[in-house]
């Protein structure tokens, strides 16, 4: 059996100038300094996220409004294209058609004439077909009301069967391309005669009364 030294007993170690009675508090402070550290870092990084987030999102509006407005742009630029390639070809179009009109009025007096025939006949009505194809389109008819914005008076006279101004002759026919007119008709109108009374006062006056058919013959 070993011997045990007696009255000597083992005490833990003390930090030279610290006593043992300080040495718990000591511990429990730093303890509460560990735990409080972690949640302040937590709090700080939320609030930097939020920062960097809010900042994303005003990048975001911005971008996205740019490019809406570059979107708006290109679309308002098509559009712009667009009309301006119409409008380029109505007028190529109008250009080729005018110069041709000469020779459709040509075409028209020997139709009228009756020496649309043969392979002229042919060739001549392929060209009719061939421009209306392009849009282009015939007006004016004899008896249809005067029209300045169409219509080029080239004859004036007075007729008591008419009531207003009216065409009575087609001298050219009129051409157009869709609402453009590139030639008005030219033509002869007759405008009511002077003093003449309109047709209905002048069947009243002519058609006896109901009065002086009813009433019997005297004598």
């Amino acid at each position: 059996m070993s011997e045990e030294t007696p009255g000597f007993e083992e005490k833990p170690e003390v930090p030279t100038g610290a006593t043992p009675d300080d040495a718990e508090p000591k511990a429990a402070d730093s303890a509460k300094e560990e735990a409080a550290a972690p949640a302040g870092d937590s709090g700080a990084q939320d609030t930097a996220l939020l920062a960097q987030l809010d900042q994303a999102r005003t990048a975001l509006a911005e971008r996205t409004g740019d490019l809406q407005r570059l979107q708006a742009e290109y679309q308002n630029y098509r559009r712009r294209v667009e009309r301006d390639r119409i409008a380029v070809k109505e007028i190529a179009v109008a250009s080729l058609l005018t110069e041709l009109l000469p020779t459709l009025d040509d075409i028209g007096r020997a139709r009228d004439h009756g020496e649309l025939v043969g392979g002229f006949k042919s060739v001549a009505e392929s060209l009719e077909t061939a421009a209306a194809k392009m849009g282009l389109q015939q007006f004016g008819k004899e008896g249809e009301p005067f029209d300045p914005t169409i219509h080029e008076a080239l004859m004036h006279s007075y007729a008591p069967d008419v009531t207003e101004t009216t065409c009575v002759a087609i001298l050219q026919p009129g051409y157009r391309i869709g609402e453009r007119t590139i030639r008005p008709a030219r033509v002869a109108v007759a405008e009511p005669q002077p003093g003449a009374a309109p047709k209905s006062e002048s069947a009243e006056a002519d058609t006896p009364s109901d009065k002086d058919t009813d009433a019997p013959d005297k004598g």
